[in-house]
């Protein structure tokens, strides 16, 4: 089908491409939109439908959006504008650069820009600017009759009509109630006596990744946002819920693999642009790695020595890193869910310290084994490396749990506390337990 309208589009045949278009999703449509030739892109966008071109273009790439928009004459822009949804807009103002932002805002009529600027204002990770005002919001005096026709004369410009919000004169939230129980319910019902008085709510303030975990604990597919006053402003769905839980998994991962977050496409983004979020932490990290080095050289009369110890390093600082990244990574995990809390640290710990005694034992006895009876090695050069080995990896999986809810506890990211960083200190103390055991062991002097 793609192809097929991709080569319409090519030899001219635009009306014909218009209703394959017409015939496919909306998202599948925006995405067909990005392969188009930027030289057709805006002839066909403007063939569509009005409604069917402003729900793709809802869909959109910003960078395509930004073309679109770049493209189209004021009244054009601001038509596609007033189509979408109060939040989808903002979102858009968000990214585009500031003189397609005065483009739009000068044409809008007051009201909306009152509105646009009051969900601007907001903290860019906000619960507010993440809502909608598009909800259906009823009076606790009326009838399930007046309830319902009153659904159906604004329910067409709403994000949602399945769940409604009641409130008082002065806007205060105080009970939600379903369409599903409206249409089931006898007409000459009052509403108040229906509702749900017990609503979950957020506040306006509240960031958006403590919003999506209430989203994943409650099953939730649209919640009320609230002001410090408990007056309704505004609502936010599972759809917009879903894009902060691939935005925070997103920069979670990058932190994660030592990089800076960046909300840009891999393939959209600069060399320089993706250089410049690495150097910082590669940097960092190679400093870090010099304490490693002073170690090795602290006993260097040691390897001297004993030449055979220097062959077993990379296996204890590997294999140290990779424990510490296994306990980091399911801490992370555990604390981004909600399963773990920061009172659980002496929890984790002994959890870690079970588990790291368990595998250590079993990674000391295969390497003893190996080292003894196949390399060969002697009998107190196997013990050393295998007793290194197990309080390495004991240490590194009491270390790779315990950071990460340490970082939490100083309001830091905990990604940061992942597999880079966990091997570098895991390397360095895996050396300091190696030489220092060594030492004591095989008589050697440092």
């Amino acid at each position: 089908m793609k192809e097929k309208i991709l080569s319409l589009i090519e030899q001219g045949k635009y009306l014909e491409a218009r209703n394959e278009i017409c015939s496919l999703n909306v998202v599948d449509a925006a995405n067909l939109f990005e392969e188009i030739d930027q030289k057709h892109i805006l002839l066909v966008f403007r063939i569509l439908p009005k409604d069917f071109s402003s729900e793709i273009f809802s869909h959109m790439s910003f960078d395509l959006q930004k073309h679109v928009i770049d493209s189209m004459t004021d009244e054009e822009a601001i038509n596609i504008f007033d189509d979408l949804f109060l939040d989808d807009a903002v979102d858009l103002l968000e990214e585009m650069p500031a003189n397609v932002v005065k483009r739009i805002l000068k044409n809008t009529d007051e009201d909306m820009r009152v509105l646009i600027n009051q969900f601007l204002n907001y903290p860019a990770d906000s619960a507010g600017s993440l809502m909608t005002i598009e909800y259906v919001d009823l009076k606790k005096e009326m009838t399930v009759k007046q309830a319902l026709q009153y659904i159906k004369e604004i329910g067409i410009d709403k994000r949602t009509i399945n769940t409604c919000y009641v409130m008082d004169n002065s806007r205060i939230l105080e009970g939600v109630i379903s369409l599903r129980k409206l249409i089931l319910s006898d007409e000459s019902v009052i509403v108040k006596d229906i509702m749900e008085t017990d609503v979950m709510s957020i506040n306006t303030h509240d960031d958006q990744e403590d919003v999506a975990a209430l989203f994943r604990k409650y099953n939730y597919y649209v919640m009320p946002v609230v002001d410090k006053e408990y007056r309704l402003v505004g609502i936010i769905t599972v759809d917009d819920v879903l894009d902060v839980i691939d935005q925070e998994a997103t920069e979670d991962l990058q932190k994660m693999a030592a990089t800076m977050p960046s909300e840009t496409e891999y393939l959209k983004t600069s060399n320089w642009r993706l250089a410049l979020n690495r150097i910082p932490w590669l940097l960092i990290l190679m400093i870090s790695a010099t304490f490693t080095g002073g170690i090795i050289l602290r006993y260097e009369s040691a390897l001297q020595s004993v030449i055979i110890l220097a062959a077993f390093i990379p296996m204890l600082m590997d294999t140290g890193g990779n424990a510490g990244s296994q306990s980091s990574t399911l801490i992370i995990r555990g604390l981004a869910l909600g399963e773990i809390k920061t009172s659980d640290t002496l929890r984790v710990m002994g959890k870690e310290f079970c588990v790291s005694s368990i595998a250590g034992i079993v990674l000391a006895l295969v390497n003893f084994l190996r080292i003894y009876f196949i390399e060969n090695a002697g009998l107190l050069i196997a013990i050393t490396v295998s007793v290194t080995l197990y309080i390495t990896v004991v240490v590194a999986k009491i270390v790779g749990g315990t950071l990460p809810i340490a970082a939490k506890k100083l309001k830091l990211d905990p990604a940061i506390m992942a597999g880079p960083l966990i091997t570098t200190i895991v390397d360095t103390v895996a050396l300091i337990i190696y030489f220092n055991l060594a030492t004591w062991l095989l008589g050697i002097r440092s």
